[in-house]
């Protein structure tokens, strides 16, 4: 016992050591080099988030966008009772005004902002202008963000802004070295990054995180995999065993190793995590999260760590410039209410970093805990800028896929708007797109995987194709009704999976889908001009038959002559229907016209024309119609009685095996001379050649 309690005890000051230097306050080391990297890596990502916010303005939230800004404030307001919360729950420039001309102004004022950042110019500013700028269209534009991608650089932005120098030209910094506690912040941050990964997906109680067969799925459910993630796909399970382990490494035991393991651990940290993030970002395409991810790691290093490297690679100039220019100043003196400022800021900050791990650790809620959380959260939480980092901390059953199509002939026919970047043509796989982040594709892909029923962007979107809004249309790869605009649209839902290598080889094909189901119910150009959603399958019958689709008015007419489904018995209607699917040639509907005219159900009896549209069906195939038409022929129903065309008919039926025709045919053979009998039997085979030649439309 005393040998165990001599060997344990010196070991706690030596770890206590090696916290107190990762934490940053301890030790001689400086982080000027490490900073002016970071920020620069920073600038470079805000460079990306506001072009792409550029590109996307106008599709989103742009007057003829997805949700108008107008409308998504309306409906932001709407979520708080009072306008203080609002402001506190949806902290945004936006507020300010909802002129379509604010949202350029704002990101055109980050990208600049961020350019700025790069070129080192005022960076604390610069760099509160972009988090600002970004916290305004995650607040603003309702649906559009992502939670992780967005989240995590609002929080780096955040906490940059004390670690940046002070000045509008600061250079390295020196006089303005970060202070100990903005350090250990920063490295904090990185260390949540890292370790939430890692341990959410242990707390997510995701089975195949515990039996190794997460990375067996990985790729194919991943929103986006590219060609990489494919291949990777394909390769043994014994491969995908070791990715797990890599992964583990880098998220679980690399942040602890980086804490206690000194400088040669925060060395297998960055290489261990920079890998991942690598890996990521290559077979993955999630946007700016990983670079962003490598460009924090950063915040391992130190200047003596970058000396060494150089010096450890030969690079003696370098080394003597990195210990030259890392001159190690205390930082300039605040004011008291300046330093009492930012050290409860940061403070609280912590703290709320701590309780948003306890709640992703499912750790029992604590009044004491609580009341202090609540009027924090409320004051903080909508800066949506300390988040939970649980990226695949569970995986997603299979790749779902939501589909837009549309059709402009009544529903005959429906085109697919094809996405540009993420998955649908069963040929196409996402190209290495990262660190870009399709935003619209995105949301889309990922509230589909999320929501068993459409969420509300996708009648949104729906709506725009509708009305022919083209920002909308831009974000697909091409508008498949450049001629005549669709009448209605529809999105169906399909589980994607991957082929196998040969597969892809032997066809092109990445992907085999199955058809799932209707994602979202139909949405269409009413006859009044606005646009509506069908609410049963008696409406959708109703839209098709409007936009002249001859099934549905068949259908349409059936459940009028036979009052189901809701719909009263009303000949008349039916009779309409009949008549508009039978004027483009539908058999089905000529026949059943052809019955109500001869009935005279619900219109007035009209034999002669009942026998027009009997002959038509009967010259297309119907059966019936050809036995019905003998009859005709036969009674002198319609025109002067014939006996020869009558049989012609029941033969042309009998043959094709009708049985009432064959007894018909019988009867009428039986009161004919051979002679006609046999001009019959001849008329009835040239018909059914013709028949045969011709390809019955239904």
């Amino acid at each position: 016992m005393a040998e165990t309690s001599a060997y344990s005890w010196p070991v706690i000051p030596g770890l206590w050591r090696q916290l107190k230097d990762f934490c940053g306050f301890g030790g001689a080391a400086t982080y000027l080099w490490p900073r002016w990297l970071l920020l620069r890596a920073v600038g470079l990502v805000f460079i990306i988030v506001f072009a792409g916010i550029i590109k996307d303005t106008a599709g989103l939230i742009g007057p003829a966008g997805v949700v108008p800004l107008p409308e998504a404030m309306a409906q932001t307001r709407a979520l708080f009772p009072s306008p203080v919360e609002a402001f506190f729950g949806a902290p945004t420039l936006f507020w300010l005004s909802d002129h379509a001309v604010m949202p350029v102004v704002v990101a055109w004022s980050g990208l600049l902002a961020a350019l700025a950042l790069v070129f080192n110019f005022w960076p604390r500013m610069m760099l509160f202008v972009c988090w600002i700028g970004l916290l305004s269209f995650v607040k603003g534009w309702l649906v559009f963000s992502g939670p992780l991608v967005d989240g995590l650089m609002l929080e780096v932005a955040l906490l940059s802004i004390p670690f940046a120098p002070a000045g509008y030209r600061p250079g390295l910094g020196a006089d303005s070295s970060p202070r100990p506690l903005v350090v250990f912040m920063m490295r904090w941050l990185l260390f949540r990054v890292m370790f939430e990964s890692g341990i959410s997906k242990l707390l997510s109680q995701d089975l195949h995180w515990y039996d190794f067969t997460a990375m067996d799925v990985l790729y194919e459910t991943a929103p986006n995999p590219t060609i990489l993630g494919y291949l990777d796909h394909q390769l043994p399970h014994l491969w995908h065993v070791f990715e797990i382990i890599l992964t583990f490494t880098a998220e679980i035991a690399a942040p602890l190793i980086a804490v206690f393991g000194g400088r040669r651990g925060r060395w297998f940290a960055l290489g261990a995590w920079t890998l991942l993030q690598l890996g990521i970002q290559l077979t993955c395409n999630f946007g700016w999260l990983n670079l962003a991810s490598i460009g924090l790691g950063l915040m391992l290093l130190d200047d003596q760590m970058l000396a060494a490297a150089a010096k450890g690679l030969r690079l003696l100039q370098l080394a003597e410039f990195f210990k030259a220019t890392a001159v190690k100043l205390s930082p300039p003196p605040l004011g008291r209410f300046r330093r009492y400022g930012l050290n409860g800021a940061l403070w609280i900050h912590f703290y709320l970093s701590v309780s948003v791990f306890a709640t992703l650790a499912g750790l029992p809620s604590n009044r004491v805990l609580d009341s202090i959380s609540r009027p924090l959260n409320f004051v903080f939480g909508g800066l949506a800028s300390c988040n939970a980092y649980t990226l695949y901390s569970r995986l997603d059953p299979f790749h779902f896929v939501a589909e837009f199509l549309g059709s402009n002939d009544g529903g005959v026919t429906w085109q697919p708007y094809e996405f540009r970047h993420f998955p649908q043509a069963l040929d196409r796989i996402g190209a290495f797109s990262a660190p870009w982040f399709h935003r619209f594709e995105a949301n889309l892909q990922v509230q589909a995987s999320a929501n068993d029923q459409a969420p509300p962007i996708y009648p949104m979107v729906a709506t725009r194709l509708l009305e022919k809004q083209q920002p909308v249309i831009g974000f697909f790869a091409g508008n498949p009704f450049v001629d005549r605009p669709p009448q209605m649209i529809r999105v169906a839902g399909y589980r994607y999976t991957f082929t196998d290598y040969a597969t892809w080889r032997a066809t092109g094909n990445f992907w085999q889908r199955t058809y799932l189901g209707e994602y979202m119910p139909m949405m269409y150009v009413h006859a009044a001009g606005g646009i509506s959603q069908v609410t049963s399958s008696l409406e959708q019958i109703q839209v098709f038959a409007h936009y002249d689709n001859s099934l549905a008015q068949t259908q349409l007419g059936i459940l009028f002559i036979n009052g189901e489904d809701g719909v009263p018995r009303d000949g008349a209607q039916a009779a309409m229907w009949f008549r508009r699917a039978a004027e483009q040639g539908l058999a089905d509907a000529q026949f059943n016209l052809a019955l109500i005219l001869l009935q005279g159900d619900g219109v007035p009896r009209d034999p002669t024309e009942a026998m027009v549209w009997c002959r038509r069906a009967a010259e297309q195939g119907i059966t019936d119609a050809q036995d019905q038409l003998g009859i005709m022929y036969l009674s002198g129903e319609g025109r002067p009685r014939n006996e020869i065309e009558a049989l012609t008919w029941f033969e042309v039926a009998a043959q094709s095996g009708h049985a009432e025709a064959q007894r018909h045919r019988a009867i009428a053979i039986s009161h004919m001379s051979p002679t006609n009998v046999a001009l019959a039997q001849e008329r009835a085979e040239m018909i059914r050649a013709n028949l045969a030649a011709t390809k019955p439309r239904n």
